[in-house]
């Protein structure tokens, strides 16, 4: 029995580092399209997710944008010594994004940027070999970050505002799998809802020349603080109990920079730098004495991001975008675990804008996420006694969005 709890006070450990391998690059339509690059990129109200400081330099006086993208993720898991094998379903998660920005005068601006940068699904098949480790998960967050920009100069500008935040998690494993029956499993489920949190973004941008425009966006780390979570058990008695956890989400540091190289071709690229070594491990803090407070240890590493994308002026109804992105895993070898399918990935984006009128254009992007094929392991340091999870992973997902721009 009390190995049974002790595997429950364990459960919750997927949750951080789900959101860390599953953060979801689709904060705008134009920017996915372009290899997800918008630090250095003045087009429309993206900006006040990419970089508040630019919107001094948008021409009109009024810009909305807005974009739901659907992601599609897959994930197969076979371990070749045990013949065991696992799919995930296709479900279909809609991240989404509203920005609006308003031009006070010549030398401010302010806006609004809602969005959702962590919140996907996986789900396993039932009764799969890692089931101890996961059955499923569901990550949701929003973020609501009020922004300015100030012109302290003709070629330069500065930017930020507060963010805050607040989501919810759903999470289910299986318990004691080598005594429990495969036909009815014990298992553990665990939800946190309402959880809020504060934090900020600061930016620059520098315009040197007409053609030519440099930006940088610093976003601060977020610490999520859930309080008082439930905790539920299936198949099996164990005593009541609430959880409080603390998941840290990284700081992350973007430069980015454009050029007009031609009068119908625009080239941006970026770099982006998560701060994940912060995330060591989790600690849960349970409210029943009798079942043990859980360490889990991640030790993630910081990650870095590479971007590229153009955009293409067909003709005035027509603008064609495209780029590439290579995202690299902050998790490191022996912490790879089925929650967390992502290997370093390569990001493949296309799109186009349809103006219908002057001041309103559909915005449309696709992406193919490919993960590099993996043979790794989950090791649990602070359960010597539980056997590592081996095997060899190969993970895609493909994102289609969809959005508008208005500008007045």
């Amino acid at each position: 029995m009390k190995k049974l709890i002790l595997l429950a006070a364990c459960a919750f450990g997927s949750y951080a580092c789900y959101a860390g391998g599953y953060r979801v690059s689709a904060q705008g339509q134009r920017a996915l399209a372009m290899g997800h690059t918008g630090v250095a990129v003045v087009n429309s109200a993206e900006l006040a997710f990419f970089n508040p400081s630019g919107l001094v330099y948008l021409e009109n006086k009024l810009n909305i944008s807005a974009g739901v993208t659907g992601v599609i993720s897959n994930t197969r898991y076979q371990n070749l010594d045990t013949r065991q094998s696992a799919e995930t379903e296709n479900i279909l998660s809609t991240p989404f994004n509203f920005y609006a920005t308003y031009k006070i005068n010549d030398w401010l601006s302010a806006g609004i940027a809602i969005y959702t940068p962590y919140g996907s699904r996986v789900e396993y098949e039932d009764n799969w070999a890692g089931g101890d480790l996961v059955n499923n998960i569901d990550l949701k967050s929003i973020y609501f970050n009020p922004v300015i920009g100030i012109k302290l100069h003709e070629n330069f500008s500065i930017g930020g505002g507060p963010i805050y935040v607040n989501g919810g998690v759903e999470f289910n494993r299986n318990l004691n799998r080598e005594q429990i029956p495969s036909e009815s499993p014990a298992n553990v489920s665990i939800e946190a809802k309402g959880v809020s949190a504060w934090g900020w973004v600061a930016s620059a941008t520098f315009k040197p020349s007409d053609a030519v425009t440099l930006g940088v966006s610093y976003r601060s780390k977020i610490d999520i603080e859930a309080e008082d979570g439930d905790v539920s058990f299936e198949n099996i008695t164990l005593p009541a109990t609430q959880f409080d956890a603390t998941l840290p989400l990284p700081a992350e540091l973007t430069f980015g920079f454009s050029v007009q190289a031609t009068e119908k071709l625009l080239l941006a690229t970026e770099f982006n730098r998560a701060y994940w070594g912060v995330y060591n491990e989790l600690s849960i803090d349970f409210s029943n004495p009798n079942v043990p407070d859980s360490r889990n240890a991640r030790d993630y590493k910081n990650a870095t991001i590479w971007r590229i994308g153009a955009e293409y002026n067909l003709n005035e109804k027509i603008d064609l975008r495209a780029g590439y992105y290579f995202d690299e895993s902050p998790v490191q070898s022996g912490r790879f675990a089925p929650e967390t399918p992502r290997n370093d990935s390569h990001g493949f984006t296309t799109g186009l804008s349809y103006n219908v009128t002057t001041k309103l254009a559909i915005d449309a992007s696709f992406v193919y996420l490919y993960f590099e094929e993996i043979d790794e392991s989950y090791i649990n340091t602070f359960r010597p006694d539980v056997p590592a999870f081996e095997g060899t992973y190969k993970s895609n997902a493909y994102l289609f969005g969809l959005g508008l721009t208005y500008k007045l």
